[in-house]
């Protein structure tokens, strides 16, 4: 991928031999949900690094009720998880919370803690926003969940990656959350922004959550970057962002990030571009659209 640089082997269940003898300013470990792995990892370099970035995840949080939402909240532990000390396979936001406090039980006073929200844009293969503009971009009568005022934070790979980077020259400590933009943005401000980068006839019809609920319609799933503010998830899109905002967080335009959603997606082969992982398909939305307007008239 960069083949200028050089290009260590080895393996995350235990072999470390090729960093052995090396320091680094820093390093920044993308694990996923593996306890070992941040263990291992965080042994093999605690004495060959001065800071230690961790991406972590907004689902750390346990408790994403409160207004605003910020770095302070509690995370999840086994005991709030219900979950046993010695289960293996751990649930994602504890896993990820038990990794932070590994990282900071390792290499106390250099851990960077990052939990990104939603990541959105290019390169993205979960669909989990690609859905809006692409089906905004078909045009027609777009389902649209609740009624635009829910609020929204997500984060564009590239402002997730830029902050990254920004946080290592700094050598910046702490624990941040990346999502954006710094105020949350409502659903309509977000799917109508996305339809002013389209050049299709699209309409909006905005269904009632409760609605959604009863015809099996879940939030985030079928209706991606959606989680309305009931239930224990007031804050889940409100968080204040002062802290990132200062240290380097930025937000690129929603119109950059629809555009290049969709020259990414139009990119892919023909198959994939057919076959989405999230959201709707065109049939069960139509299905839906169908019973709100029996029902309204």
């Amino acid at each position: 991928m960069f083949p200028y640089l050089e290009t260590l082997r080895g393996d995350r269940n235990g072999d470390y031999e090729s960093l052995k003898g090396r320091r680094w300013d820093v390093v920044i470990d993308n694990a996923t949900n593996n306890r070992k792995w941040i263990e291992t990892a965080a042994e093999a370099l605690k004495d060959s690094v001065e800071q230690f970035i961790f991406v972590s995840s907004r689902s750390a949080y346990s408790d994403v009720s409160r207004v605003p939402m910020t770095a302070d909240a509690p995370t999840w532990t086994f005991e709030t998880a219900g979950v046993p000390i010695d289960q293996d396979r751990l649930p994602y936001g504890l896993g990820k919370a038990e990794m932070e406090r590994i990282a900071q039980r390792i290499m106390p006073g250099r851990t960077t803690i990052l939990r990104p929200g939603l990541i959105i844009g290019p390169g993205d293969e979960t669909d989990r926003f690609t859905y809006w503009p692409v089906r905004i971009d078909r045009g027609g009568e777009v389902l649209a969940p609740g009624d635009g005022t829910d609020p929204i934070q997500i984060i564009d790979v590239r402002d997730f990656t830029d902050f990254t980077v920004k946080l290592a020259e700094d050598a910046t400590l702490g624990e941040f959350n990346c999502v954006g933009p710094r105020t949350p943005r409502p659903l309509a401000e977000l799917l109508y922004g996305i339809r002013a980068v389209t050049t299709t006839e699209t309409s909006f019809t905005w269904v009632p959550r409760e609605f959604l609920a009863r015809h099996g319609v879940r939030p985030y799933q079928e209706m991606p970057v959606w989680r309305p503010p009931v239930d224990g998830s007031q804050g889940f899109a409100r968080f204040d962002l002062t802290p990132e905002v200062e240290a380097g967080l930025t937000f690129r335009s929603l119109a950059d990030t629809a555009t290049a959603t969709l020259e990414y997606h139009y990119s892919r082969p023909t198959e994939r571009q057919q076959n989405f992982r999230s959201g709707l398909s065109p049939d069960r939305e139509t299905e839906v659209l169908s019973a709100w307007h029996a029902q309204n008239g």
